[in-house]
C-alpha cells in the first residue's frame, strides 16, 4: 500500500531499502481479501515477483522467503497469500516462512478481519513451511501486564514483534556454538507438513527504549520463556502439549547450563511433551546479544494449545457468516459462497 511505504521511507531505517524493491499500486486493498488477492493484488503480483527474482539471482544460495504481514488487513492476507503461492509454485524447493499478525478484537479497526484471517490461513496451511504466529491481542496483554503500559501504541507493539523476529532470525545473521538455518528449524520443529504454526516467546521482555540492569541467568531465562505470560501468541501452553520446540539463546552462556536447564524443564513437565518424539527440545545458542541487553532467550514453540487463536478466529468468523454480514464486499469481487 502506497501509504505504508511512505511511512517505511521517511523512518530512520528508510535507506536501508533499494528505492526499486518497494512495489505499490495505486490504491490499497481496503481491507478486502477479495480485492487484495483477486483484483487488486493479481494485477501487482507480477511486478513484485520480477522484484523477487532480481533478488533471488543475486544470491549465491537462496536458502528461502520470509513474509511478514497481517491476517486482519486486505493486502497483507489477500496479496500477502498470494504472494506466497507464486513464490510456492515459481520455488518450490525453497523454505517460506512467514510472519503473520493475527487480528484481535481487542485491536481492531475493521469488522471484517475474522473473514480476511480465515481465508489466508487456509493458504498457509498449504503453502508455507513455517508461520510464526504473533497476535495482537497477546502483545496487547504483554505491553498492559508485563511492561505496565497504560495506551500501548502500535511502536510497543512492534517492538515486541521486533524482538521476536530478531531472535528467530539470529541464528542466519550471526556465527555462534550452535548454528542453524531455514531448513534445519523446519526440519526440527515440523512433525506433519501441515502442523507448522509456532507459537513464539521472548525473554527478558522489556519495554521500548527502557535499560536492563537486572542480571539475568539462563535459568530464570529458561523459567520465563516457557511462561504463558512471554509468549507472543494468546494461547496456554499449559492447555496444551509441545510436539517440538526450539530456543534460541543469545549472549555469553555456557552450553552446558543451557543444556541442563533444558532437560530440566523437559524431566520436570513432561505431561506437556508428546512422549511419542523424542529429543523435542532442539537449542541454538549465539554469541551476539541484541542491543542493550547482556543476554536474552527466544522460544519457538510447535504446540497443540495453537488450536486456541484458530478457535478464536472460528467463532467470530461463524458468528458473521451464519448471517452473511458483510459478505457483498467479498462476492463483488467475484467470490462465491462455499
Amino acid at each position: 500500500e502506497p501509504g505504508t511505504m511512505d511511512s517505511i521511507r521517511q523512518s530512520p531505517y528508510g535507506n536501508l531499502f533499494r528505492p526499486d524493491s518497494f512495489v505499490f499500486g495505486q490504491s490499497g486493498a481496503g481491507n478486502n481479501w477479495a480485492k487484495g488477492h483477486y483484483t487488486e493484488g493479481a494485477e501487482l503480483v507480477d511486478s513484485v515477483l520480477d522484484v523477487v527474482r532480481k533478488e533471488a539471482e543475486t544470491c549465491d544460495c537462496l536458502q528461502g522467503f520470509q513474509l511478514a504481514h497481517s491476517l486482519g488487513g486486505g493486502s497483507g492476507s489477500g496479496m500477502g497469500t498470494l504472494l506466497v503461492s507464486k513464490i510456492r509454485e515459481e520455488y518450490p524447493d525453497r523454505i517460506i516462512n512467514s510472519f503473520s499478525v493475527f487480528p484481535s478484537p481487542k485491536v481492531s479497526d475493521t469488522v471484517v478481519e475474522p473473514y480476511n484471517a480465515v481465508l489466508s490461513i487456509h493458504q498457509l496451511v498449504e503453502n508455507t513451511d513455517g508461520t510464526f504466529c504473533i497476535d495482537n491481542e497477546a502483545l496487547y496483554d504483554i505491553c498492559f501486564r508485563t511492561l505496565k503500559l497504560s495506551s500501548p501504541t502500535y511502536g510497543d507493539l512492534n517492538h515486541l514483534v521486533s524482538l521476536t523476529m530478531s531472535g528467530v532470525t539470529t541464528r542466519f545473521r550471526f556465527p555462534g556454538q550452535l548454528n542453524a538455518d531455514l531448513r534445519k528449524l523446519a526440519v526440527n520443529m515440523v512433525p506433519f507438513p501441515r502442523l507448522h504454526f509456532f507459537m513464539p516467546g521472548f525473554a527478558p521482555l522489556t519495554a521500548k527504549g527502557s535499560r536492563q540492569y537486572r542480571m539475568e541467568s539462563v535459568s530464570e531465562l529458561t523459567a520465563q520463556m516457557f511462561d504463558a505470560k512471554n509468549m507472543m501468541t494468546a494461547c496456554d501452553p499449559r492447555h496444551g502439549r509441545y510436539l517440538t520446540c526450539a530456543a534460541i539463546f543469545r549472549g555469553l552462556v555456557s552450553m552446558k547450563e543451557v543444556d541442563q536447564q533444558m532437560m530440566n524443564v523437559q524431566s520436570k513437565n513432561t505431561s506437556y511433551f508428546v512422549e511419542w518424539i523424542p529429543n523435542n527440545v532442539k537449542v541454538a545458542v549465539c554469541d551476539i546479544p541484541p542491543r542493550g541487553l547482556k543476554m536474552s532467550a527466544t522460544f519457538i514453540g510447535n504446540s497443540t494449545a495453537i488450536q486456541e487463536i484458530f478457535e478464536r478466529v472460528s467463532e467470530q468468523f461463524t458468528a458473521m457468516f451464519r448471517r452473511k454480514a458483510f459478505l457483498h464486499w467479498y462476492t463483488g469481487e467475484g467470490m462465491d459462497e462455499m
